[in-house]
């Protein structure tokens, strides 16, 4: 071996040892912060689990002036400039959070899901994760590189603690960060924090749950494309999630523009918008749904209506100004829709509805590596990953250019007929026909 060679491998050793040190202590931190977190919101969401549905209308405009409230003078304390997003934390602020609004997000989505607004509980956990990241950073002095590295980790930290599973969850904060790549040299330090921060919840104390599957026959083709059906039809829903959340953002937007509404007042304005249709949308649909979930996953029949009902919520929550996490609703979205497509085709409802869950997280976060190893963390099973892994990544190219997250980057078209500008936000980037189809189509139009 060269002299190069050999310093390379003791360079690449170190590099492994670093990060075992700081992404253990990454882990940690992060961890216990999502614990407390978690805790919190089992405390909240117990607490108004069975009020009387006049005390649920109630709750749900006031919890909206809280969100209102909060959001509005505690961002007022963010004089430095920078955002408290972790896509601009990684793409654009060499890994800075503003650390005197750390508790702004997990306090307004305590508020949201304890009132009853549909939403998740991992985009606080994201949060906590890479503000305390950016944190440890920040004190070690580490240099840009490292600052962005270690916030990836806090980002995969948080997501792991909170799904209850440790690789899926570490591999879904990388692989969420850009459309169509993974920072590889991310992935060490993530799996690190994720698994650590998995532990030391569960030295916390906090509990998990995980499904088993049917079991099943041997491999089956048809079964195979009967899933992928369902992973297509998981992925229209998912394009139907994303539009949906847009289109609400758009219209409370307008509409305070037009009026010229308080900022505070337009999350109460939503908060009674969906306390009114609680009056003929089931109450199982507000806040976290997971009761939902679990019958969908456990078999028994769900309404064919049912994941629109809860996209609807969802979006009505989080676009009117509401604070929540976007990934839990993917997966009681992608549950029950599984779970009724599978009567269309003949598969057991269970089967379909992990499918489903898989699938449109796949989709809609535009995450399906993660998404199929969550399939396999949660549901285990070597032939259900089989048809996971086929209709999550049949949702993922259905779904096209859209995502959940409006700051995600496009790294890579998923078709060869399509182009885009690489490293662009999603929100902000077009896909265009490609150059030979667009000729192709001209050639064909002079011929006619």
């Amino acid at each position: 071996m060269r002299r190069f060679d050999y310093f390379e491998t003791v360079v690449m050793l170190a590099t492994v040892a670093q990060w075992l040190v700081l992404a253990t202590i990454a882990g940690a931190v992060v961890g216990s912060g999502t614990s407390l977190f978690l805790y919190g919101l089992m405390y909240a969401t117990q607490s108004t689990a069975t009020v009387p549905l006049w005390v649920q209308m109630i709750l749900l405009p006031a919890g909206g002036l809280l969100n209102g409230l909060l959001l509005y003078y505690g961002y007022q304390m963010n004089t430095g400039g920078l955002k408290d997003t972790v896509f601009s934390a990684v793409h654009l602020q060499k890994g800075r959070m503003p650390i005197k609004t750390i508790l702004i997000k997990p306090v307004a989505a305590l508020i949201t899901l304890g009132c009853g607004g549909s939403a998740g509980k991992e985009g606080p956990c994201s949060h906590i994760g890479a503000s305390l990241a950016a944190m440890i950073g920040q004190i070690l002095h580490l240099n840009a590189e490292l600052r962005q590295r270690i916030v990836a980790c806090g980002v995969s930290a948080g997501f792991a603690s909170v799904f209850g599973t440790p690789i899926a969850g570490a591999i879904y904060g990388v692989e969420m960060l850009a459309i169509g790549r993974i920072r590889y040299d991310f992935l060490f330090p993530a799996i690190i924090a994720g698994v650590t921060s998995f532990e030391v919840s569960k030295y916390w104390g906090v509990p998990y749950d995980y499904y088993g599957i049917i079991d099943l026959p041997q491999f089956s083709e048809i079964v195979f494309l009967k899933t992928v059906l369902i992973g297509v039809l998981c992925g229209l829903a998912a394009l139907l999630f994303v539009e949906m959340v847009r289109g609400m953002t758009r219209l409370f937007a307008a509409v305070r523009a037009r009026f010229g509404v308080w900022p505070p007042l337009m999350p109460v304005c939503g908060g009674v918008v969906v306390a009114l249709l609680v009056l003929i949308i089931p109450r199982d649909y507000l806040g976290l749904s997971l009761p939902l979930m679990d019958r969908a996953l456990e078999g028994a029949p769900m309404p064919y209506m049912g994941f629109v009902w809860k996209i609807l919520l969802v979006a009505i929550t989080l676009g009117s100004g509401f604070y929540g996490g976007i990934v839990t609703p993917q997966f009681v979205i992608g549950a029950v829709a599984g779970n009724a497509f599978a009567h269309l085709f003949g598969i057991d409802p269970t089967l379909g509805a992990a499918v489903g869950l898989v699938s449109v997280v796949a989709s809609a976060s535009n995450t399906p590596v993660a998404a199929i190893l969550m399939g396999v963390e949660l549901f285990s099973g070597v032939v259900g990953a089989a048809y996971m892994a086929g209709a999550a990544i049949a949702a993922y190219l259905v779904i096209g250019h859209r995502s959940v997250y409006p700051e995600q980057r496009v790294a890579y078209s998923k078709s060869s007929w399509m182009r885009i500008r690489p490293d662009v936000p999603v929100n902000t980037e077009k896909a265009h026909l490609s150059y030979g189809l667009l000729r192709w189509w001209g050639k064909r139009h002079q011929r006619k």
